[in-house]
């Protein structure tokens, strides 16, 4: 299923989702197969970008126990965490709009579906699943955007202790940077707690959606 999300980006970058989703249809890959593959790939990406802020304030405690070395040095990686946490929350962010993307057109292709039906019966049955996907999958997605917005306060704050100590390479700089320190700390623990509770929602959705 991992090749899903290799031919999605082939065929985001041309602008071609309603192309992409024909060309699997005819492959027999179909939208909920797509969903639950994107779904996936969204829940390793927030668990990868929880593992990335731990790295970082990881890197931070380092910083704030510095007794003599090379600032530089400590600079460099401290900036270093910064560059890979930002690629991190935006590959997040490409993973959340890519669910976003084919759950509007499951969706709408299942609600357009009902009409065909000729038994009332399936119709019905058929109803009562898709407002059960769309709820489940609605409280999934609050808790993946959720987490989303609390990957931000986090990153302007790593990004502001690179640019400090990158224009004040000194003594005085570690001691201004470890009042900063808790705070941070706190804004780390709560993303990972929020992008952690986002992982488990996905994985009650994916089970919703394939039953």
């Amino acid at each position: 299923m991992r090749l899903l999300s290799s031919l999605f980006l082939i065929f985001a970058l041309s602008g071609c989702q309603s192309a992409y989703y024909a060309t699997m249809e005819k492959v027999g890959i179909h939208k909920r197969d797509i969903m639950a593959d994107r779904v996936e790939a969204a829940s390793e990406a927030q668990q990868d970008a929880s593992e990335q802020f731990t790295s970082a304030l990881d890197a931070l405690t380092a910083l704030t126990h510095f007794d003599g070395g090379e600032l530089e040095a400590m600079y460099n990686t401290i900036n270093d965490q910064y560059e890979e946490s930002e690629a991190a929350v935006d590959n997040v962010k490409e993973r959340i709009s890519a669910v976003e993307d084919v759950s509007d057109a499951l969706f709408d292709e299942w609600q357009e579906e009902l009409s065909l039906y000729s038994s009332a019966k399936l119709r019905r049955e058929s109803e009562r699943k898709l407002k059960e996907t769309e709820r489940s999958y609605h409280q999934m997605l609050s808790a993946m955007k959720k987490a989303e917005s609390k990957m931000e306060p986090v990153l302007d704050t790593l990004r502001d202790n690179a640019l400090y100590l990158k224009h004040n390479l000194n003594a005085a700089a570690i001691g201004a940077l470890k009042g900063e320190f808790a705070g941070l700390e706190q804004e780390i623990n709560r993303a990972i707690k929020d992008m952690q509770a986002a992982i488990a929602e996905s994985e009650r959705f994916l089970a919703t959606l394939k039953n």
